[in-house]
Formats: C-alpha cells, structure tokens, sequence
C-alpha cells in the first residue's frame, strides 16, 4: 500500500523577547481523503495549546485571536491558499483549554508544500511559520483506504459543524501517544471504490503489529461490509491490557477470498503500567506454564521478576506471594509475560527461566538466590556483559569484576565493577556504575582498596589509590 500522505506531529514555537508574554504553541497535521463529486481533498488539523496564547478580558471571561495563513504551493506557486482570523473559544471561570481547527483543500494528485503562518494577535511576538512537504495519491481510480483518522472526540452531528464527516462530528486527535489513562483508540478512514469487486462482500482485517512488526493475535479481528463508492469505517479499538510500547495499527481490505487489496497503516506509542493484581483474575492458566514451574518452585520464579519489574509492579509481586496462595502465583507469572511480551510471552518465559537458572548456578551464595546478588540482578535486567574483567588476588584490592556493555538500551559503553570486600561465599556487590540509575560511587577505588591502603581525605577520596602495588583497577575500569 502507498504511504501515508502527509502524517506529523509537530511544535511550533519561537524566541519571545517579551519574558512576560506566552509563547503560541500549535500542533500541526493532516489526511487525505476523496469524494467523488469533487475528487482528492486534504484535510489539515490545527490544535491550539489553550494556555500558550495571551487573552484579553471580556464581560464574563477571557478572548484570545489568532491569524491563520495556509498555502498550497507547487514548484513556488500558490496553487491554493486561505486567511483567516481565528477566534479562541470564550473561556469562562479561568478555565483554558485546547482548541481545534480545520481547513480542507481539493487537490488533484501531485507533490506540493504546506506553508503555514500562525500569529496571537494579543502578542507583540513574531509570527510562527512552518513549511512540509506532501504528496497527493490518486484515490479515484483504484480500490484504496484514506488515511488513518483518529478522534479526540467524536459523535453524532450534522453538517453545521466544520468537522462533521459521514453523520459524525469528529474532533481530530493529534497526538500519537497514549498514556495509561486513556484505553481506547477512535478510528475513522474510508475505503474507495470496493463496489469495482466482483464480489456483493468485502472484509477488513483489523490488526496490531509490534515494534518488531510482529501480529499481537489478541488484537486481530475481522468485519463484513457491503462494497460501496465511499465506504466510512468507525471503529474503537480497546487497548487497555496493551502494555507499554511502540505499535503499529493496521486495517486491510480483504476479498471474499481474502486477497489483500489495500493496507493502510498507523503508527502510536502506549504507555501502559497494568495493575497485575487485577489482571490475574482474568487469566486462564496456560497448561504450558503450568507445567513450566512445579509447585515447590513457584514462588521462586515469582521472586525471580522482581530484577526486570519496575516498582508498581514489585508491590504486586510482594503482595502476591505473600498471599500464599500457588494458584494466584502461577496467574502472576503468565500474566507478566502477557504484558510484558505480548507476542510469544511462553518463549519469553522460558528463555528468562534460562537466564535465572543460569545466574543461580554462577552468582548463588548461602544468604542470596542468584537472582538476589547484584551481579545476578544486573545480568538479568540488561543482559549478559560484552566483556568480564575477574580479579580474585589484588594485592592491595579486594576480589573485584568489571562488567562492560558494548550497548544497553541507547546507551553505549557502559560499565559496572563489583567487589567482595568479605572474601568468601561469592557475595560480590556493586560498588559504582556509569549507567543512568544504578549506584555512582565517585570514591569506588578507594573503597576497593582499603583492604590494605590508607583512606584519603575529604577533598580527595582516592589520594593514596594511584601508587599502590598492584592496583590496576582504574587502568582497567577506564580503559573501555
């Protein structure tokens, strides 16, 4: 399928010199659509930031106005344009809130710039301007969708209002990410020319793939619908167990014999901290997880999540296991992969189980799990490290590991070094990190060195570190 016309998200802003005046903020996109009396249109969505503009007061309220210059312009020429001042909302009791607009523009297909120019006429600011390329598809010829639409709000209305579409009033939501308190999606496109079908039946197939472009099954649906010129599809789609993450929705026109014959796409972002707890009463047991943990080592590998959970999720663990009860425990640990690995969370778990198996089998000692010590808890949250430096008999150090990663997460070339300041039962910890939100010990050689080394001083923790025999542990900490 052709991609999407025009699709983006962006802020427009500028340098105020006047500190005590607000700087105009609007949020900029648009979709291409067509209808056959009068072809290919565009539409372009302006959202105002309420509480960027300046107002003035009114009998009762506040008033803000805004002036608005759209172009259309291929190759330097203004194919189409429109001017405009625009009118705030009256804003009543202090409350200020965002606000919509929208212009449409018949386009025959072909390549054009965007040129926009906005300007608070309550601000002595200069005005904001901004140009986007965009190309204009061919909707009138083939079987095709519009592009992806989706609501802030939409319900039922008439033509009166500027954003009415098909019997709805639909007020675009530009934003493409959606926080935990928001569980549905509102969807709105069109399919063109399916009535050229043979067929007196079409479907659409409704999925969510992942950031790997993997199908999330749980979230692929299908519909029936009757061919037609102009085919308006609005659906909401239910994310409210999708866990955080970056996803694709995807709608494809299907024949009754399900050959694909248009695709369009959209791309969001979710973030999403499910209460575990709850979620455990709808879980069905797997038979494969259940047969994945015997009952003596339940909770075990309950604990066993606690290095890769984040804090909300750590309370659930702890509260679940000291219910006691095995069941619910089970229901934890297949409802964490659900969330956690929406696609193939049973080939996740065990590939996890292998990793805290593995950490046992290495960094156990008689107080801790493997998964307990630091070295264990480090390994399992960003994997195995690049290189390992092993020091056991320092002269002057005690036993000390430097780990270092080539690459975790967008970081690159970080580091940790752990010490056994005890000498016995493997109970190495971690005495400082490089990596954002792990232990920073600025003194770490110093500590490592007082096995047998004079402390410094206040100014200077590490004074007697560089000269002892046989310490190398800065050498070899900064040599990556």
């Amino acid at each position: 399928m052709k991609k999407l016309v025009f699709l983006f998200l962006s802020v427009l802003f500028v340098q105020n010199s006047f500190a005590q005046e607000k700087k105009l903020r609007a949020y900029l996109d648009s979709k291409q659509f067509y209808a056959p009396e009068i072809g290919n249109y565009l539409e372009v969505y302006l959202q105002f930031a309420g509480t960027s503009l300046n107002y003035k007061g009114k009998e009762g309220g506040l008033a803000g106005e805004v002036a608005v210059r759209l172009s259309i312009l291929s190759n330097d020429s203004t194919i189409a344009s429109d001017a405009y001042r625009l009118e705030t909302p009256f804003m009543k009791d202090s409350i200020i809130e965002d606000f919509y607009d929208l212009k449409r523009f018949v386009l025959a297909p072909g390549n054009y710039t965007l040129s926009i120019q906005l300007m608070d006429l309550n601000s002595a600011t200069i005005p904001l301007t901004a140009n986007q390329p965009l190309v204009i598809e061919e909707f009138n010829e083939s079987i095709t969708l519009s592009d992806i639409q989706i609501a802030e709000l939409a319900y039922k209305g008439d033509t009166s209002s500027i954003f009415y579409k098909s019997g709805l009033v639909i007020i675009p939501r530009l934003s493409t990410f959606y926080p935990s308190e928001l569980n549905t999606i509102p969807v709105y496109f069109e399919i063109y020319n399916s009535h050229l079908l043979e067929d007196d039946v079409c479907a659409i197939k409704q999925m969510i793939l992942s950031e790997k472009g993997e199908e999330i099954v749980t979230y692929t649906s299908y519909t029936k619908h009757v061919p037609s010129v102009v085919l308006p599809i609005f659906k909401k789609v239910d994310i409210s167990t999708l866990p955080s993450g970056k996803y694709t929705l995807s709608y494809t026109l299907l024949s009754r014999s399900l050959i694909e014959l248009a695709t369009q796409t959209y791309e969001f972002e979710r973030s999403n901290d499910l209460d575990l707890t709850v979620y455990n009463e709808k879980i069905i047991l797997d038979p494969r997880f259940q047969a994945s943990i015997t009952d003596d080592s339940v909770t075990y590998y309950l604990e066993s999540l606690i290095p890769i959970s984040k804090s909300a999720e750590i309370k659930n663990i702890i509260s679940t296991i000291k219910s006691k009860n095995i069941e619910d425990q089970r229901k934890h640990i297949q409802a964490f992969w659900i969330k956690t690995a929406v696609v193939n969370p049973y080939d996740n778990w065990l590939k996890y189980k292998a990793q805290v198996q593995l950490v046992e089998r290495i960094y156990a000692n008689n107080f801790q799990e493997g998964f307990e010590t630091d070295r264990g808890r480090v390994y399992l949250q960003y994997g195995a490290p690049t290189t390992i430096v092993v020091k056991e008999n320092s002269p002057s150090e005690y036993p000390y590991e430097i780990w270092q990663y080539n690459k975790i997460q967008a970081f690159s070339n970080k580091r940790f070094i752990f010490y056994n300041p005890d000498l016995v039962n493997n109970t190495y910890r971690l005495l400082h990190s490089d990596m954002i939100g792990e232990l920073k010990n600025p003194g770490w050689s110093n500590v490592l060195s007082k096995r047998n080394t004079t402390n410094g001083n206040i100014d200077d923790p590490n004074q007697n570190n560089e000269k002892h025999y046989g310490g190398n542990s800065n050498d070899l900490f900064r040599q990556y």
